[in-house]
């Protein structure tokens, strides 16, 4: 008990805010995403280093998005001929966006690190009047289906997984509305390709990150545990909460913290 009380306050409150962020994250990441503008900034405050702490918050935040392809694998079966392409550009733009971020130094990636949230923010932002113009769309090219051309919607999910493996925050929307634009108008062939790309990016990151020592382990074990109960808890009570509500708190969590980082990096 000595020794506890010995410890300064600051480690305690440390570890309360990352165990916090990572029950909030993972519930988030069930109902509306944006975990990691929790997350991710919560495990750097641990006093770990930029890249070490985004591949950490990867890391901790992988398994619950694994999972999502047993909840999808009937779509994935019926949309297999669609789904194992973009499954090779997940692996392929997944690898790259890693491994520039185990190639990029630490200050440059701490710099960038307020763009990444304010542009992740802003996504999250336009997805409603985005989904709203989709749904209209839709609506208009209803009775005249469209085949799109496989190789540019193939060069396109690399770009996106791409983002997925150096950083990654609301890259899930930004692959809806671009299979979306591309012609996909089914929202379960559009989940079951979204889930396969973005599973098989985060994935490589994963084994990436993890062989090249990049993972803080006594703090990723922590956050995928309580993401675990977080996204489990949010996922029974997520229908007593509007859609609205939860995508008005992401933008604001994410705006909040591209802020704070703006005037941590620069001051």
């Amino acid at each position: 008990m000595l020794a506890l009380s010995a410890l300064p306050a600051y480690v305690n409150l440390r570890w309360l805010w990352l165990t916090v962020a990572a029950f909030l994250g993972g519930g988030l990441n069930a109902v509306a995403g944006g975990g990691s503008f929790l997350l991710f900034p919560a495990i750097l405050g641990m006093r770990v280093l930029p890249v070490q702490a985004n591949a950490t918050n990867t890391v901790a935040l992988w398994p619950g998005q694994f999972t999502s392809i047993a909840a999808y694998r009937e779509d994935i079966r019926k949309n297999f001929r669609l789904a194992w392409p973009l499954a090779i550009a997940g692996l392929i733009g997944g690898t790259s966006g890693a491994t520039l971020l185990l190639r990029t130094p630490q200050m440059t990636f701490l710099h960038l690190v307020p763009w990444l949230l304010l542009g992740a923010a802003t996504i999250f932002a336009l997805s409603g009047p985005v989904s709203r113009w989709l749904l209209r769309r839709k609506g208009a090219t209803a009775g005249h289906p469209h085949h799109p051309r496989r190789l540019p919607v193939f060069l396109a999910t690399v770009a996106v997984c791409f983002y997925i493996g150096y950083f990654g925050a609301g890259a899930g929307f930004v692959l809806i509305t671009m299979l979306s634009l591309f012609g996909y108008q089914d929202l379960h062939e559009i989940n079951a390709l979204k889930v396969v790309s973005t599973t098989m990016a985060n994935g490589v990151a994963f084994a990436l990150f993890v062989l090249n020592g990049q993972v803080v382990w006594r703090y990723c074990l922590v956050a995928m545990f309580t993401c675990a109960i977080g996204g489990y808890t949010a996922a029974r009570f997520a229908r007593r909460i509007p859609q609205q509500i939860l995508r008005a708190t992401v933008v604001l969590i994410g705006l909040g913290m591209a802020a704070w980082f703006f005037v941590k990096v620069h001051s």
